[in-house]
């Protein structure tokens, strides 16, 4: 067995057959709100918050662009919180918010990157999501609300289901 200068024995290269997967660069270049409106119907009608029981509803749609510059895409998440008073359906609040993304994505396959972009992207940026939704709450009023997570590959999965679904003809022979 033959020795390098350190005493090891030499590396054989790996033979796989395939070629080396692209390493995947992603960087968030920047994060903003781009719309947010919050109405506190409550406060609006003079009820007092006494005897309310509230029942949340979240709502959450995703977009993505690519933009001029090369590897950078635009990825807005947009939640649509609604509360209303269990005892009456009587509506809380309304949030709504239109959060984006600046990415700068490298090396991931052209097939892969509407996946990738509607899934991974909004992923990373979820918790700052959260964070404002929870202070946009506690700051209008009532207590601040921490969104469960979001699982953004299943939101996905329903997406192209309900597309599938949609582009089927309306009626087909049987």
């Amino acid at each position: 067995m033959a020795e390098n200068g350190n005493g090891a024995a030499p590396q054989e290269p790996q033979a796989t057959g395939a070629a080396e997967a692209p390493q995947v660069k992603m960087n968030v270049l920047g994060q903003f709100v781009r719309d947010m409106s919050f109405e506190n119907i409550l406060a609006q009608k003079g009820a007092s918050s006494a005897d309310i029981q509230p029942d949340i509803q979240v709502q959450v749609s995703l977009d993505a662009r690519k933009r001029a510059v090369e590897h950078q895409y635009e990825v807005v998440s947009k939640f649509k919180v609604t509360s209303t008073n269990k005892a009456d359906k009587s509506p809380l609040f309304l949030l709504e918010l239109d959060y984006g993304a600046i990415f700068h994505v490298e090396g991931v396959p052209e097939e892969q990157m509407h996946p990738f972009l509607l899934i991974e992207c909004p992923r990373m940026v979820f918790p700052f999501i959260r964070r404002v939704i929870s202070d946009v709450t506690r700051d209008g009023g009532f207590a601040p609300l921490n969104i469960d997570t979001v699982d953004f590959l299943a939101l996905y999965r329903q997406e192209l289901a309900r597309r599938a679904a949609a582009q089927q003809p309306a009626e087909q022979p049987s």
